[in-house]
């Protein structure tokens, strides 16, 4: 049997590309809420990064959300992903 092709994506915050199951992708929305996707199936324009903090730091720094979204980001959004990351670092840090 042929191996199975893993689908790879690349961080906003680092710009490594990983297998798409270890990232989270932020999807804005149609109606233009911009929110964390943990399952990967919200409709709207997905992009991924890192569960670290310091990858959304520096996707905010270099404005990577705002042009891969075309699109404003307020800072509140940018709070609430920063609480989910922290979320999700602590899960993974729990299961390791």
């Amino acid at each position: 049997m042929k191996p199975r092709k893993i689908p790879m994506r690349m961080c906003l915050g680092c710009g490594e590309m990983k297998p798409k199951r270890e990232m989270i992708r932020i999807v804005r929305q149609p109606d233009g809420a911009i929110k964390a996707d943990v399952t990967g199936k919200l409709s709207g324009r997905g992009a991924y990064i890192c569960p670290r903090t310091e990858c959304l730091a520096q996707a905010k720094k270099a404005r990577r959300m705002e042009k891969s979204f075309s699109c404003r980001i307020s800072e509140d959004v940018y709070a609430a992903l920063e609480q989910e990351l922290k979320a999700a670092e602590e899960a993974a840090n729990a299961d390791a």
